[in-house]
């Protein structure tokens, strides 16, 4: 599935608890993120230097204590190629000394063998360097490697490595070597990189500013191992603004809109960096409505991150989660565009399978992930399904494996797991009942009804409707004598709908009838 040709926009709400961003692919949403700017929360790619608390030899693994109330975790096997190295930089560097001299002169000739013990290189008391591969989840803390890289846009910079390996993706055997011999021979002693598919085309100039940015991060954390060897961060990633456009940022990228001169400020000079040609794409928002809202974001986010999730043609999904895995039913409701059941259910079961594909990317559902697929006979079916979902997650930046369907019409999906998954209450207190029940937002009411108009007039209801209702939701419906929604239904599905309005229905309730008085939906 080609998604490189869809428009890809970043909205940046900064707010004074947190920022979050929300990726929108062609107006839709498919990614939010949310970072907090109150205080340090441990993230995916920080680097801090702890204190090994435990050996647990019977793991070859050991606990670190990093500042969280949940001591991570280190396996030996994430120790990597050249801990003696960093351990031996941590072990010697003080005030006096002259930090980059010594950097230099360690050696990263041995290599850690596959099969030794985690007792052999830590004890309880050392300090050392780690960087956070996965965040804190449930009761369990962070996982830890105590193999250092700083990625950029185009390169990936890796402390004490003499190693420059380039993407494979970069077919171009001359570009390869291009990109090769450049980095190699910029590059100080005691440094390695992996060159990122991004960088294909980059100028020398891109790549030797990117380069000494991360050069100067590494280099900027030395004075905080040397000065008084206690537990704490020693850098972190971008912000979650310059992480996403980082990885995603490509030709695709129409806008960033950004609602804060500070962040805007910042998120223009890093794209100027990594690519200078796209450094106008970064605007400043300043209207009056939240940005959220004027981009409608609020209300995607309100009709996607419920428990039931509505899809075209009165389909929907059930998505549950627990700590060890999601499960997602798909259901067809009363969509049922011919006779062939079979037809019914592989339409269905593809329109769900886009809708899981964003779900995933939306909620950060890591894990082992269930889908229940309405059941099909045919065995073309069951693989062209399974096809069509490998072709939507390619997108999907997080490790995944897809497993076919299996007979009871389940898929079976892994994907990677490095933070917890996004949950966001979409529910709101009704004032009828002051807050002893719960009722769907009213942000998507509009939407809800507007199907169940669409559903009937698709399956040989013509017509004319009452639509009863209680009197707020009425005056919602009917403001603006052209454009109101009662309105705009009847002109756009050429049908005859009047409403009435009744004081006995509580604020969102309606039902739709025929002239008898006969409820349809």
């Amino acid at each position: 599935m080609e998604t490189e040709n869809r428009v890809k926009d970043l909205v940046v709400d900064v707010g004074p608890a947190e920022v979050r961003l929300a990726l929108l692919e062609d107006h839709r949403l498919i990614e939010l993120n949310r970072e907090s700017s109150q205080g340090h929360s441990f993230s995916v790619g920080d680097v801090y230097l702890g204190r090994v608390k435990k050996i647990l030899p019977a793991l070859n693994a050991a606990f670190v204590d990093i500042g969280d109330k949940k001591e991570a975790f280190i396996h030996y096997l994430d120790l990597g190629l050249h801990f003696d190295a960093f351990d031996r930089f941590v072990k010697e560097s003080n005030p006096n000394r002259d930090l980059k001299e010594l950097y230099a002169s360690i050696p990263v000739n041995e290599v850690l063998a596959k099969e030794g013990r985690i007792e052999s290189f830590l004890s309880p008391g050392q300090m050392i360097i780690g960087q956070i591969v996965k965040e804190p989840i449930s009761t369990k803390g962070s996982r830890l490697t105590a193999e250092i890289s700083l990625a950029g846009r185009n390169i990936v910079l890796l402390p004490f490595a003499q190693k420059v390996s380039v993407s494979q993706k970069i077919e171009s055997k001359e570009e390869k070597r291009r990109l090769e011999t450049l980095v190699g021979n910029i590059l100080p002693h005691n440094y390695g990189a992996i060159i990122r598919t991004a960088a294909e085309g980059s100028s020398a100039a891109v790549l030797v500013a990117e380069l000494k940015s991360l050069i100067e991060k590494w280099e900027g954390s030395w004075r905080k191992i040397s000065r008084n060897k206690s537990i704490g961060l020693l850098f972190t990633e971008y912000s979650k603004t310059t992480t996403v456009l980082r990885d995603l940022l490509n030709d695709s990228f129409s806008n960033v809109y950004v609602n804060d001169p500070k962040i805007y400020e910042e998120t223009r000079r890093y794209i100027s960096l990594i690519s200078p040609e796209q450094e106008k794409i970064v605007k400043l928002y300043d209207g009056k409505d939240p940005i959220f809202d004027h981009f409608e974001v609020t209300r995607q986010i309100k009709s996607s991150f419920g428990k039931i999730v509505p899809m075209k043609g009165g389909a929907y999904l059930v998505i549950e989660t627990t700590e060890a895995l999601g499960v997602i039913d798909v259901n067809s409701g009363i969509r049922a565009k011919s006779n062939d059941q079979e037809e019914n259910s592989f339409e269905v079961n593809k329109l769900a399978a886009e809708e899981i594909a964003r779900q995933l990317r939306l909620r950060d559902m890591g894990g082992i992930v269930i889908v229940d697929f309405i059941d099909m006979d045919s065995v073309e079916h069951r693989n062209e399904l399974f096809k069509y979902m490998t072709e939507l997650m390619s997108s999907d930046r997080a490790k995944h494996n897809v497993l076919p369907l299996t007979k009871f019409g389940l898929m079976q999906i892994t994907r990677q797991r490095i933070r917890p998954v996004t949950e966001i209450n979409t529910t709101e207190q009704c004032p009828l009942c002051h807050g002893t029940g719960k009722i769907a937002s009213t942000l998507v009411i509009d939407e809800e009804i507007e199907r169940k108009l669409a559903d009937l007039l698709e399956h040989g209801s013509e017509g004319p409707f009452i639509l009863r209702v209680g009197p707020i939701l009425g005056a919602y419906l009917t403001r603006g004598l052209w454009n109101s929604f009662v309105a705009k239904w009847r002109r756009k599905y050429r049908c005859k709908l009047q409403v009435e309005e009744k004081t006995d229905h509580s604020i969102l309730q309606y039902e739709i009838c025929n002239l008898n008085g006969k409820v349809l939906a």
